[in-house]
């Protein structure tokens, strides 16, 4: 199945759990990456707090909350993948942005203070 879907219908779901140690099918590792379908997706419009290891305990916290959330609109029902001006990012994870009814999912959490827009450069989330 191909990830970029230029369609306007919101045509994938999934039922998404955490990532573990174990196979990664449909799993949130943090609050801009996700698995869906065993492939690693970069949120390409966000950039959320890092969990792996986070900068300080308000990262952490931060982090946490963003990656329940993205947990959270994953499996609020359908959505649609589509590609950017790059199909991948320089660790092979698939950069994608996440739509539902027209709507960034990535924008939804910029919105709610859990996220930052994408600007090509990772900032920090420590005061």
């Amino acid at each position: 199945m191909t990830l970029a879907n230029t369609s306007k219908a919101d045509s994938l779901s999934a039922s998404f759990s955490i990532c573990g140690d174990g196979r990664h099918i449909n799993c949130v590792v943090d609050g801009d990456t996700f698995w869906f379908e065993g492939e690693k997706i970069r949120i390409a419009d966000i950039d959320t707090p890092e969990l792996s290891p986070p900068r300080c305990e308000a990262e952490r916290i931060k982090g946490q909350e963003a990656k329940a959330r993205l947990l959270a609109r994953l499996n609020a029902g359908t959505f649609s993948l589509s590609t950017g001006l790059r199909d991948e990012d320089k660790y092979g994870r698939k950069l994608r942005t996440v739509t539902r009814a027209g709507r960034s999912l990535g924008r939804t959490l910029v919105h709610e203070g859990l996220a930052r827009r994408w600007d090509g450069e990772r900032q920090g989330w420590c005061d």
